[in-house]
């Protein structure tokens, strides 16, 4: 384009792309009505992806919508019927009225290639889309006014292009259920193969492992508990585990690691902390000694021998805060494409933002995302393990125990979660419950009271409960685990027991 175009253009406020013809096929648009005219039950075939609005000729828009309201009354659309219809339609005036339809349909294609016409119509209405957006970006960009930072105008456009990403997939069908059954036999022959007899991702906690069968895929699992239970340490000994064990490439051939990739949004700690933490467990030296270089020359060789180790895992952190939703599934998008990702750990849900800044209540923005959450899970076919808070209903009860209606928002977490499981340790709990003498008590009542609390305290010391409260395809119950509390790291317990 010269530069007295782009002058021209400018004086007239128009874009410098206004002289290219947007991308059309108005041969496409016809032979593809005509073919509907000819025979409705093609418009069944297509309706699934095609709307009115994907047609780039106005006039055919009109007459596929026109077409659409009779055949979905169970009424004939033809041009015969259509004909009193857009006889005095202006624009078809202009083309010879109604006869329009009549030579439409006359000149119609055969029906074979009518939903390869569909999806060309479709599939330039996306392009024209994407000129939109791409528009939009570059005005948005360019804008000497704008409030929004470089960082916002990015994720405005990512939010955009996903939309139009969703909107330009249409491969959703029915599957035959041979095909799925086959599948499914598969999955029950992977297991039976498997030592532990686990079909999802392993989490190197057997108590964990027996009762889910692993982190099964595409399942929104929820770990929930109250501040300082551990959640976190559970979550990332979790992650840590499953990259440690081998990927089962007999489900998906797609992997790109021999261990399972793992794949951590970390909104409430930095990158460098979750190492840290990481470290300390592997090396079994306290975090706090780590992090004030208070330890004894000999640690050094622990370090270096628990850095090599999980150096070697396929780890991948994230630790950008306030993340949008949309955000978060783009770059899951991108890990799952150039790192094959067998797992996501979200930490935590609450931290996440809805897509919308005008939401009515946080339960509707929180429901956005628990739903975006399970989405990520089927799209990419990967367990996502989401973090939650609880609210402070626990503390008021003498039971601490966590149940279902103790979620933040809990209606939608609740439903949209295919496992909720809750952390808990009494021990919390009964360390800040020391009791101190009452004055009219004597010392005799005040001693017994006091050795059964340190009977209760030790029997609970450094002990978890993990509470499957809700798990859609298998049973729910208590898994005992150890919590390592100065490495903050979970292990399987010398005696597992289940209740």
């Amino acid at each position: 384009m010269s530069e007295r175009q782009l002058i021209g253009l400018a004086e007239a406020g128009l874009p410098p792309g206004s002289l290219r013809a947007q991308p059309n096929n108005i041969e496409v648009e016809q032979a593809l009505l005509g073919a509907i005219l000819v025979n409705n039950e093609i418009y069944h075939r297509v309706s699934e992806f095609l709307r009115a609005e994907h047609f780039h000729e106005p006039v055919h828009a009109r007459i596929y919508e026109a077409c659409a309201k009779r055949i979905a009354g169970g009424q004939l659309a033809d041009e015969k019927t259509l004909f009193h219809l857009f006889d005095t339609d202006p624009t078809l005036r202009e083309l010879d009225g109604a006869r329009y339809l009549f030579r439409m349909a006359r000149a119609a294609e055969t029906i074979i290639n009518a939903e390869q016409y569909a999806r060309a119509v479709h599939d330039l209405a996306l392009r024209r889309e994407l000129i939109r957006v791409g528009e939009e970006v570059v005005n948005r960009a360019y804008a000497p006014t704008t409030q929004d930072s470089g960082t916002q105008q990015i994720e405005h456009a990512e939010q955009e292009l996903f939309r139009l990403a969703e909107e330009g997939d249409v491969r959703g069908s029915f599957k035959r259920f041979p095909d799925i059954l086959a599948r499914t036999i598969n999955t029950i022959e992977s297991a039976f193969h498997t030592p532990a007899h686990i079909t999802g991702v392993p989490t190197g906690l057997s108590g964990l492992d027996e009762k889910l069968g692993g982190l099964q895929r595409s399942d929104l699992i929820i770990l929930a508990g109250r501040p300082s239970m551990g959640k976190t340490a559970l979550a990332i000994t979790m992650a840590s585990n499953a990259a440690s064990l081998p990927t089962d490439h007999r489900q998906d051939d797609n992997r790109k690691h021999e261990q399972n990739a793992v794949g951590v949004f970390s909104l409430e700690m930095s990158s460098e902390q979750l190492a840290m933490r990481l470290l300390s467990a592997e090396s079994q030296i306290p975090s706090d000694e780590l992090r004030r270089g208070q330890f004894p020359d000999s640690y050094f060789q622990k370090i270096i021998m628990a850095s090599q180790d999980l150096s070697k895992k396929p780890l991948f952190i994230d630790d950008t805060p306030a993340l949008s939703i949309a955000a978060l599934r783009s770059r899951a998008r991108r890990l799952k494409r150039t790192e094959g990702v067998s797992l996501l750990v979200v930490d935590y849900l609450q931290l996440l933002r809805g897509t919308a800044t005008n939401f009515a209540n946080r339960v509707q923005e929180i429901g956005e995302i628990s739903q975006g959450l399970k989405a990520i899970a089927k799209e990419l076919d990967v367990p996502v393990l989401a973090l939650s808070q609880l609210s402070r209903a626990v503390e008021s009860r003498e039971d601490k125990r966590p149940m279902l209606s103790d979620l933040r928002e809990s209606g939608s977490i609740e439903q949209d979660a295919d496992v909720v499981m809750f952390v808990y340790r009494d021990d919390y709990y009964q360390e800040r419950s020391e009791p101190k003498q009452r004055p009219d008590e004597n010392n005799e009542r005040y001693a017994e009271r006091y050795e059964a609390w340190r009977t209760n305290f030790e029997r609970s010391k450094n002990k978890a409960d993990v509470i499957i409260a809700k798990q859609r395809n298998g049973p729910i119950g208590t898994v005992k685990l150890q919590f390592d509390p100065s490495y903050g790291r979970f292990r399987n317990p010398e005696y597992i027991e289940y209740s």
